[in-house]
C-alpha cells in the first residue's frame, strides 16, 4: 500500500511539474544594432508591448548592439549559452550578420532577421520591408520635384548596412531615370542628424546655389540636411528633401511643408517579428499581434513564410495628422 501511495505521489508530482514547465513563456532575444535614434527606440518599445509580452507568453530581452558588429556577436554568444528559444536580429553589418546567424544555426537556435539584413541564408525567417522600393521611392519624389532637372545630393546610411545598399540601390534606379539631374556628392552620415547637418553645410559652402535636392537615406540625416539649409540663411522652398522612417520630427517636417518622408512601420516589424520568432521556438503559439489583420497582404502562413513584407506608407498632407496622433496614444 505505501508503495502505491508513493507512486500516486510521483505521479502527481511529475504532472504537476510538467504543467509548470508548459506554463513558462518562450524566451526570446532581440540584437537590434544599435539604439540612438528614433526608429529603433520606435521599434525597440513595440516589441515590449506585444500583447504576447504583455500576457506572459513570451519573456523578451531586447540587446542595444551599440553599432558594432562585434558587439552583437557577442550577444549572440550570451544567448546562445543563456538557452535563449529564438533570436530576432537586425545587424549593423550584413556580412558580419551572417557571422553571428550561423552561431545561431550551429546551436539549433532559429533567428528571425528584421529591418536590416544579414547576407546569410540561414535566416530561419525576415520581417521588414522593402529598402531598394523605399529608396525608389525617396529619390523620385525629390526629382519630381526639381522636374528631372538640376544637381542632388544624397546622404548615405552607414556602408555596409543592408539598408544602405538597397536604398542605394533604389536611389540610382530612380536617377538612371532622369538622365539631366547630376550627383554632386553621395557620402554617409551613419544614420546620424548631427553629421548629416556637417555635411551639408560643407556642401552647401562647396557648392552655393547649385544643389536643387537632397536625398537623405532616412529622415534623421534629411533633418539634419533642413538644419544646416536653415542655419546659413537659405529659403528651405529652394529644395526638394526627401527621408525614408516617418519618424515624429520627419512627420512634423512633412507638415510645415519642409521635406518628403516614407513611414516605415516600426510597430509591425516589431510585433511581427516577435509572432513569427515564438512560432518558430514553439510550434504550438498562436500570433498575438494585430499586424496579421493591419496588412492582409502580409498573411501570417504558420510562421513558415521566408519573407514577410511590411508595406511602406508614404506621409502626405492627407494623413499626417493621423499618423502623429497614433504616435502620441
Amino acid at each position: 500500500m505505501k508503495r502505491l501511495k508513493l507512486g500516486i505521489v510521483s505521479a502527481l508530482a511529475l504532472t504537476a511539474m510538467t504543467s509548470f514547465a508548459a506554463a513558462e513563456p518562450i524566451k526570446i532575444g532581440v540584437s537590434l544594432y544599435g539604439l540612438k535614434a528614433e526608429f529603433m527606440q520606435l521599434w525597440a518599445a513595440a516589441v515590449q508591448e506585444s500583447p504576447a509580452v504583455k500576457n506572459g507568453k513570451v519573456e523578451v530581452t531586447v540587446f542595444d548592439g551599440r553599432y558594432d558588429p562585434l558587439v552583437q556577436q557577442e550577444q549572440f554568444a550570451t544567448m546562445i549559452s543563456q538557452k535563449y528559444q529564438a533570436i530576432i536580429f537586425a545587424p549593423i553589418d550584413a556580412d558580419a550578420g551572417a557571422t553571428a546567424v550561423k552561431m545561431a544555426h550551429d546551436a539549433n537556435i532559429p533567428v528571425v532577421g528584421t529591418n536590416t539584413r544579414a547576407n546569410t541564408d540561414l535566416l530561419s525567417s525576415y520581417v521588414g520591408s522593402d529598402d531598394t522600393l523605399s529608396g525608389y521611392m525617396e529619390a523620385k519624389a525629390v526629382l519630381d520635384k526639381i522636374g528631372c532637372e538640376g544637381n542632388v545630393v544624397v546622404i548615405q546610411g552607414p556602408i555596409g548596412i543592408s539598408a544602405q545598399i538597397q536604398r542605394s540601390e533604389g536611389n540610382d534606379k530612380a536617377l538612371a531615370e532622369c538622365p539631366n539631374v547630376k550627383v554632386l556628392e553621395t557620402k554617409t552620415a551613419n544614420w546620424s542628424r548631427a553629421e548629416a547637418q556637417a555635411l551639408m553645410e560643407n556642401w552647401l559652402t562647396r557648392y552655393p546655389g547649385q544643389i536643387a535636392g537632397v536625398i537623405g537615406q532616412n529622415d534623421e540625416m534629411a533633418l539634419g540636411a533642413i538644419e544646416a539649409i536653415k542655419s546659413q540663411g537659405l529659403n528651405l522652398g529652394d529644395f526638394a528633401i526627401a527621408g525614408i522612417d516617418g519618424i515624429t520630427d520627419a512627420l512634423l517636417a512633412v507638415k510645415a511643408g519642409e521635406m518628403t518622408s516614407i513611414l516605415q512601420d516600426a510597430r509591425a516589424q516589431a510585433m511581427g517579428s516577435l509572432d513569427v520568432a515564438a512560432k518558430l521556438a514553439d510550434p504550438s503559439y498562436e500570433p498575438q499581434s494585430d499586424v496579421w489583420t493591419q496588412y492582409p497582404e502580409m498573411p501570417f502562413e504558420d510562421g513558415k513564410a521566408a519573407n514577410y513584407n511590411v508595406p511602406w506608407t508614404p506621409v502626405t498632407a492627407e494623413n499626417v495628422d493621423d499618423l502623429l496622433a497614433f504616435r502620441n496614444q
